[in-house]
């Protein structure tokens, strides 16, 4: 690593605390220019590959989880940050079950769940398109989950 301010590579580490289960901050010094900045690390699990419908497989993108999201949400009051918190949890889900590979409706189960506790016309807006709705029948079963359940219509 070298220094961003000077270039230098006489860099020590000067603090380090935990963000999260999976990163770390540091705090570096630069012993040639004496200048302080900060660096993030993040544990890398490697690759995890998500199966598609059509059985293709692809690299896991937390980038697409974060747009169906940030679409069903649009005109929403949920904030970025949660649906940051919301693409994080899948993620930790995901990785947490060790496993290589997952399937993509594994993944939209997993964001649904998510979307249901934060906001529930979201949730529908993503249901639909996950789920493929193709009648108007299809929207009213969804709905009928929210009477009762004491959510706002």
């Amino acid at each position: 690593m070298n220094c961003p301010y000077c270039g230098s590579s006489d860099i020590s580490v000067a603090d380090s605390r935990d963000v999260d289960e999976e990163s770390i901050r540091r705090r570096r010094e630069c012993a040639k220019c004496k200048k302080r900045f900060t660096t993030y690390e993040k544990t890398d699990f490697g690759d995890i590959m998500v199966i598609k419908k059509d059985n293709s497989r692809q690299r896991f993108d937390k980038q697409k989880i974060l747009a169906g999201i940030m679409t069903a949400c649009e005109k929403r009051p949920v904030s970025k940050e949660q649906m940051d918190n919301i693409v994080d949890r899948v993620e930790r889900s995901i990785r947490k079950s060790n496993a290589g590979e997952i399937r993509t409706s594994k993944i939209g189960d997993m964001v649904i769940k998510e979307l249901l506790k934060v906001d529930p016309v979201a949730y529908i807006r993503f249901a639909s398109v996950y789920k493929q709705f193709n009648s108007p029948k299809e929207f009213v079963n969804v709905i009928s989950i929210f009477k009762g359940s004491g959510k706002k219509k």
